[in-house]
């Protein structure tokens, strides 16, 4: 099975020909699984201090635009967020894109209150809690980019038997830190991790770092002793590159990958 992750830039829309580069670069790469950066479509929201309707209804929009460009690629499961109307404010919804239709996934519960990612002006949770769901195969969960940052949602997808936990973000220039959220996130699981994150400058000046990477908990000493993007526990995008897939040896029989040492201490008994 290929997982591709991504590193899509900012202000994104599903037409023109920075989509084409973008769609060509996937449909080459023809991967199983793809998984985008948080709201990956129009203009970054959260930005702006104050909650606009009209900015809102605008990004709804273009993410109904982006869908249909998601569908055109014709992959077999795509793994994106997109904005959703939750009472006076928006949710951020992760869905996963298969046969042409769109299946919520999670809505995110935790959000950022700071200059370049004020959500709690956008977005409101709503209790529905961190699910687990079928695809293709295998258990999934979902992580929206502040949620990695808990590692006890990580752990609870562990006990559920998750094998892929996807992070789609839509972070800073300090990309280290998402790396070490995302290793914790797969040693305390014992899930492999694949994360996608927007990169580039909004209209407003916030400055998104990329990063996309994978990880994988087995081999996490290499990510303290090495590059990461040069050993087997993490890989990221080169530069110059907005996506690359990761082989995941599904065929072998066993979904989830061995048990880290320190996996039964750091998941308890409980």
């Amino acid at each position: 099975m290929r997982v591709a992750f991504v590193e899509w830039p900012d202000g994104l829309s599903a037409s023109g020909e920075q989509w084409d580069w973008l769609r060509d670069s996937v449909c080459a790469a023809r991967p199983d699984i793809l998984i985008t950066n948080e709201l990956p479509f129009g203009p970054w929201l959260a930005e702006t201090a104050f909650f606009s309707e009209d900015e809102a209804h605008h990004s709804i929009r273009a993410h109904e635009r982006g869908l249909e460009g998601l569908i055109c690629l014709s992959l077999p499961a795509v793994i994106s967020s997109r904005p959703v109307l939750n009472g006076k404010r928006l949710a951020n919804e992760a869905f996963v894109l298969q046969n042409g239709a769109a299946r919520p996934l999670h809505r995110k519960q935790y959000f950022p209150n700071e200059p370049g990612w004020f959500e709690t002006e956008w977005f409101s949770c709503d209790g529905s809690g961190f699910d687990v769901a079928e695809i293709m195969g295998i258990n999934v969960g979902v992580l929206l980019c502040t949620e990695a940052m808990f590692n006890e949602r990580a752990r609870a997808y562990g006990k559920r038997q998750v094998s892929l936990i996807v992070i789609p973000r839509a972070s800073g220039q300090n990309i280290e830190s998402w790396k070490i959220a995302g290793a914790m996130a797969s040693l305390v699981s014992g899930s492999y991790v694949v994360s996608s994150n927007r990169f580039g400058c909004s209209r407003s000046g916030t400055r998104f770092g990329g990063g996309g990477c994978s990880m994988l908990a087995p081999a996490l000493h290499s990510v303290w002793s090495q590059n990461p993007s040069s050993g087997t526990a993490a890989r990221s995008i080169p530069p110059r590159r907005r996506l690359r897939c990761w082989r995941w040896p599904v065929t072998s029989g066993e979904p989830r990958p061995r048990p880290h040492p320190l996996l039964a201490v750091l998941r308890g008994g409980g």
